[in-house]
């Protein structure tokens, strides 16, 4: 447990809210108090209308006022102020990446699924997603989706290239993005990739990791309090080497290593970089930046380890801990993940969607989205996705890596095998501090 989370807990339980993500018997409940959602997107956003649009519907439905807050940067920071000054919001909708955090943090409350209305009708590894180191759920799931490549298929067919099918594939198609003017305007302005390779956030390695998987590699072995650190692997040195050759070829676009989402989609829109790994959400964005048809959908290819896996996200509904009314936040999450919240959250084809890919398996898809790119999303997410490593706090361990990623990637003379050999280290030293090293 680090400091600051130590610090957190402890004023939230010198608050008397709970007692290490359990209950606030103590508080005072009221079933008609109003609820207030914190929801990480960017202010102004579609996505923050939406958001509104979901509680409003909520609202409409059950009687129950909603206020909802969009934060996007330094969310999981004004989070912790906000326990620290004892005022959490009743309802945080936020990355399923989050969930060890929240619970090690203790300001989330335990959910039995078995006591959420229609809970058959959510898919098993949604459910999975909520799921905690000690085995026990703490959200509810809201949203999900995985990762797939998005590449600018007029640049690909300007430069006479096909659809990649490997990573030799996938550095020709840099390469040609890079120095073939994609875009025929005559300037040497183009790259092939569009990368956040930022440390904030964890985020080289959240990025990295589809590629780490498909090479074969990994960031631990073993399985539940037996865990051991395998990202000093030769297959992760090999992808390390491979992230690192792409930056010193300068074929990705030039300041992606201080680049953070924020940053980086606005290479893909600005016609900077044509491949970029994302998910879902940025397809009607890309279109209406670029041109429809314009912007293609295809899987990672598989990697050196002979397989694609892409890392699966979503978002789950946290009931935070402390609330006065927890009847009403659990009316809330359900009617989330209900289908006339997922339809809603979905937002058709348009900007601003909160529900990448239903978790409500009764939702058709097919039926609320016409953009049969959404399809590849559903397959790669049902077919060759994984979600991060079951770990108390994820993470240290995200953090640790992002930086390890982003030094090798930022220096071309860094040697990828002994810096990932010292990452091993760390990571042996934070699961033995978390209980889950063997």
């Amino acid at each position: 447990m680090t400091r600051t989370t130590a610090l957190v807990v402890t004023a939230v339980l010198a608050g008397g809210l709970v007692a290490c993500s359990g209950s606030a018997a103590e508080v005072p409940q009221d079933e008609n108090a109003r609820l207030d959602i914190w929801t990480r997107r960017p202010p102004g956003d579609p996505s923050e209308q939406v958001s509104k649009d979901l509680a409003k519907a909520f609202t409409k439905k059950t009687g129950i006022p909603t206020k909802v807050t969009a934060i996007f940067d330094d969310f999981e920071t004004k989070l912790q102020q906000a326990a620290s000054q004892k005022d959490l919001p009743d309802i945080v909708i936020n990355d399923t990446a989050q969930l060890g955090t929240l619970v090690d943090q203790g300001i989330v409350r335990e959910v039995d699924p078995g006591e959420v209305s229609r809970t058959k009708d959510i898919s098993d590894k949604a459910w999975d997603a909520t799921k905690a180191f000690d085995g026990k759920h703490y959200a509810v799931p809201f949203s999900a989706q995985a990762f797939a490549l998005f590449i600018r298929s007029d640049w690909r067919k300007a430069v006479g290239a096909e659809v990649p099918k490997t990573w030799d594939d996938l550095d020709a198609l840099a390469k040609k993005f890079t120095k073939d003017d994609p875009d025929g305007n005559g300037e040497d302005d183009t790259y092939g990739w569009v990368v956040p390779g930022s440390t904030k956030r964890g985020y080289a390695s959240w990025y990295l990791s589809s590629f780490l998987w498909s090479s074969g590699a990994d960031y631990f072995s073993g399985s539940g309090t037996k865990l051991a650190p395998a990202i000093d692997s030769p297959e992760a040195a090999a992808t390390l080497s491979w992230f690192q050759k792409s930056f010193c070829d300068k074929t990705v676009v030039p300041g992606s290593e201080t680049a953070e989402t924020a940053a980086a989609h606005p290479y893909f829109d600005s016609g900077t970089g044509g491949m970029y790994l994302t998910g879902p959400y940025n397809m009607a964005r890309f279109d209406e930046a670029v041109g429809e048809g314009k912007v293609e959908v295809v899987p990672l290819p598989a990697g050196p380890g002979g397989e694609a896996t892409a890392l699966a996200e979503g978002e789950n509904t946290y009931l935070m801990a402390g609330s006065a009314n927890e009847a009403g936040q659990l009316k809330f999450a359900e009617f989330a993940a209900s289908p006339a919240g997922q339809k809603i959250g979905m937002n058709g084809d348009e900007n601003g969607s909160i529900v990448r890919l239903p978790i409500n398996t009764t939702v058709d898809m097919a039926a609320e989205r016409k953009d049969e790119r959404w399809q590849t999303f559903n397959d790669i997410y049902t077919d060759a996705s994984r979600y991060v490593p079951t770990v108390p706090d994820w993470t240290p361990f995200l953090q640790s890596s992002a930086k390890t990623f982003n030094a090798v990637a930022s220096d071309c003379e860094a040697d990828p095998e002994s810096e990932l050999e010292a990452l091993a280290k760390d990571f042996a030293t934070e699961l033995e501090s978390q209980r889950a090293g063997g």
